[in-house]
């Protein structure tokens, strides 16, 4: 079986975001005030083999411990669906 994956990731709320904060600060300079606590992250899709829901679900999680997510300054979300 073949699934996709959406993964976003973001910094920890406790954390600071300099791309944030910047990106805030610049939409007040274009007269967008009103919008404010830009917070910025990533967002990866992916394609991944396997028997089933559950084992796909474990191999992306394990792909964002080890490398996609820095778990000390990010958290995670996945989302997976089965592809034709």
């Amino acid at each position: 079986m073949k699934f996709k994956a959406e993964i976003d990731i973001m910094p920890l709320k406790a954390l600071l975001d300099p791309q944030g904060k910047a990106v805030t600060s610049s939409l007040k300079n274009l007269d967008l005030s009103e919008i404010d606590n830009v917070r910025i992250g990533k967002h990866i899709t992916l394609e991944i083999d396997a028997n089933n829901e559950a084992v796909a679900s474990s191999k992306i999680e394990e792909a964002c411990k080890k490398l996609l997510a820095n778990y000390l300054m990010e958290s995670y979300t996945i989302q997976i669906e089965e592809i034709a």
